[in-house]
């Protein structure tokens, strides 16, 4: 499992839980206004297993069973891990909750999981609705033709597709949630989003941060734009179970 770290205590990350979070290194998208670049493999990266650090992990759960609720499993993109299945079964072992945080481009192993009922929490980002959804991703990179899918990227839409059906069939609790980013999402993003997940149980706005980015080209398109995500919640909220604004 390649893991860049772990928190040891979070009451923000698995709602209503008190938790711990583990951070996997490697994702398949490159959104710019991803604030942990450091979990991104480039081009010139190669991935390492530090099975030190794992074993460090397991070791500090065992002293706080009874103690903690849960774990998060974020990143970085958890299900692009070859081996998240078993290190999952290990963390229910020993009697916790678990929450994946995912983009829902590996539906197969969304499914997988659900089917072995190893998760207890579902939290996926919706980048933005399906006609800019490579572009906000990272997919396509900024001033290229929307038009222009980069090679063995033109079925990733059907695949955040297939996940988003999964995760609201699941009879497990699960939220969506989207970066609001001025700039690279307009206010009229959020109507068709609200279009494509209408019914969902909880929809969350977080607000963008301009701290450490992945692409600092992104400040260029987000410089001097703003978005009123207090006016979107009140004119789309009614799609959804529950929706709320995170700062």
């Amino acid at each position: 499992m390649l893991i860049g770290g772990y928190q040891k205590l979070t009451l923000i990350d698995y709602p209503g839980k008190i938790a711990a979070t583990v951070f996997t290194v490697g994702c398949n998208f490159r959104c710019p206004f991803f604030h942990n670049p450091e979990l991104i493999l480039t081009n010139n990266q190669q991935p390492t297993t530090d099975n030190n650090l794992e074993k460090e992990f397991f070791a500090f759960l065992k002293k706080r069973q009874g103690k903690l609720e849960g774990v998060c499993i974020t990143g970085g993109e958890p299900a692009i891990q070859p081996d998240l299945i078993p290190f999952i079964k290990k963390i229910k072992k020993l009697g916790f909750l678990v929450k994946l945080d995912t983009n829902g481009a590996r539906p197969d192993v969304i499914r997988k999981l659900l089917e072995a009922k190893l998760l207890d929490f579902v939290a996926m980002d919706i980048k933005n609705y399906p006609k800019k959804y490579l572009k906000t991703s990272g997919l396509i990179n900024f001033g290229s033709p929307a038009s222009k899918k980069q090679k063995g990227e033109a079925d990733i839409l059907e695949r955040v597709k297939l996940s988003v059906g999964l995760i609201m069939n699941s009879k497990i609790p699960y939220e969506f949630r989207t970066t609001v980013v001025p700039g690279l999402h307009s206010e009229k993003d959020f109507y068709e989003i609200a279009k494509w997940i209408s019914g969902a149980g909880a929809y969350y706005l977080q607000e963008y941060r301009e701290l450490k980015i992945l692409n600092p080209k992104l400040k260029k398109v987000t410089r001097g734009k703003k978005i009123d995500l207090e006016k979107i919640r009140k004119n789309i909220g009614h799609n959804f179970g529950k929706m709320g604004i995170r700062r």
